[in-house]
């Protein structure tokens, strides 16, 4: 029995019957039920905790599909496995009815962790603090795009001179923000990787680092990256909550802070677009 296969068990209350190797990291285990899980290694307790409460934080609204927790540890973390198919049009519509309907669930602030979720949280692999604020700007800034700009610079990923057009932007959040809104639930690390269409037809999401935020962010990052149907999951968005005005204009903004943590973690390459998006929003 290896140390995966074990930890499925123990977490899951069965029998393992098999076990596919998926990285160092990840495999999928089957269970003596027919069931197959996956189980997730981490090196540090709070990435385990964080993850299974922010999965368990975005199922209680009802809204997005995502993966069953069976239980973690400090070292180990089991949920379901979900059986992927074709992405869709139609499910990329539905998907965005449920991420508005996730959102409006809402959070009681912005930065605010899970229930029973570390404040000290991830964010793929690097940290992220979560730090509630009443005032989006001021904690966006903050707790957001300033802590990862600061690393950046002190790798020497971003130039001291360079990090005054992303300081100015920050400065002129509170003009560039769009209208006030209520903390919304997000996902918190919505690229395409954690977009799953499954066989069922409908879309799951996986890998969260869920906290309270604005809603542009999730967004934000899904356009980011690149999203399949990206134009059928606003539709549908639209339809279920619609944008307040110029919510397009701001997609820099949002991108930020996704930008300057692959900064952190891949090197130059994202801190160059990061400064890029900076200097558009703010000349925009």
């Amino acid at each position: 029995m290896t140390a995966r296969t074990e930890a499925a068990a123990r977490l899951t209350g069965r029998v393992v019957t098999g076990e596919r190797p998926l990285s160092g990291a990840l495999a999928q285990v089957t269970l003596d039920d027919g069931r197959v899980v996956v189980v997730k290694r981490a090196d540090d307790p709070g990435a385990t905790r964080a993850e299974a409460a922010g999965l368990r934080w975005l199922a209680g609204a009802g809204a997005v599909r995502v993966p069953g927790v069976h239980g973690h540890d400090g070292s180990w973390l089991v949920i379901d496995r979900v059986p992927q198919g074709r992405a869709s049009r139609e499910a990329a519509i539905r998907f965005g009815r449920d991420l508005a309907a996730l959102h409006a669930a809402g959070a009681p602030a912005f930065g605010a962790p899970p229930p029973d979720g570390p404040a000290d949280a991830y964010i793929g692999l690097a940290p992220m603090r979560n730090e509630p604020g009443a005032d989006w700007p001021r904690w966006y800034a903050g707790h957001r795009v300033l802590p990862y700009l600061r690393r950046a610079v002190d790798q020497g990923t971003v130039r001291p001179g360079e990090a005054t057009v992303v300081e100015r932007l920050c400065e002129r959040l509170p003009g560039l923000a769009g209208p006030a809104e209520p903390p919304a639930r997000l996902h918190g690390d919505l690229w395409n990787g954690n977009v799953l269409w499954g066989s069922d037809g409908q879309v799951w999401l996986i890998d969260p680092a869920a906290h309270g935020g604005h809603r542009e962010t999730d967004l934000a990052m899904l356009r980011l990256f690149g999203c399949p149907h990206l134009e059928a999951v606003l539709e549908g968005y639209q339809e279920q909550a619609p944008l307040a005005a110029g919510w397009a204009d701001r997609t820099g903004v949002h991108q930020l802070f996704p930008l300057l943590v692959h900064a952190v973690l891949f090197g130059r390459g994202y801190a160059e677009q990061a400064l890029s998006v900076a200097r558009s929003a703010l000349s925009g």
